[in-house]
């Protein structure tokens, strides 16, 4: 969750290998070559899948031996619009280090807002029904999972430059 990129690249290496290794102990019959290569999921699904339990019984269970990850709720406060916002959104701590972006608090708090904003009722969920829910939505999402992306789009409008973010 919070271990450099090399430490990523050298764990996806070696899951790449041990695929191969699996896919090569056991040859796929003729029909079953336009199905996926290998029905395991990555590693970083699987690392992904687990912090939201993880911090579903930090947020939402109250553990007490996971209190130091508990977050305070996200308030959204938009005098000019409506804003809107999961109730279970948290706030996501800032830093422009990189180093601290990496870090499992602030990665989760990221994935976790996105999470609770597509998955409805997470407050009524027990942990197998969020790691379910959490698998089911990672599957949908890509590989590496991609947070806020900003991009700066100049239009042709005369003195203005629109800033679009999607």
């Amino acid at each position: 969750m919070s271990c450099a990129a090399s430490h990523t690249r050298r764990l996806d290496s070696i899951q790449r290998r041990a695929l191969r290794l699996v896919d090569a102990a056991d040859p796929p019959d003729p029909p079953a070559l336009f199905e996926p290569v290998s029905p395991l999921d990555s590693l970083e699904h699987r690392r992904d899948v687990a912090a939201l339990v993880v911090f579903h019984k930090a947020q939402v269970q109250g553990v007490p031996h996971l209190a130091g990850l508990r977050q305070p709720p996200r308030v959204a406060t938009r005098s000019t619009r409506t804003v809107l916002t999961s109730g279970d959104a948290v706030e996501v701590p800032r830093s422009r280090a990189s180093q601290h972006q990496r870090t499992f608090v602030g990665r989760v708090s990221r994935m976790w807002n996105i999470f609770t904003a597509a998955v409805p009722h997470i407050q009524e969920m027990n942990t197998q029904s969020v790691k379910l829910a959490a698998n089911r939505w990672r599957l949908l999402k890509p590989t590496p999972l991609a947070y806020d992306t900003v991009t700066l789009v100049t239009a042709t409008v005369p003195q203005q430059t629109l800033l679009v973010i999607t």
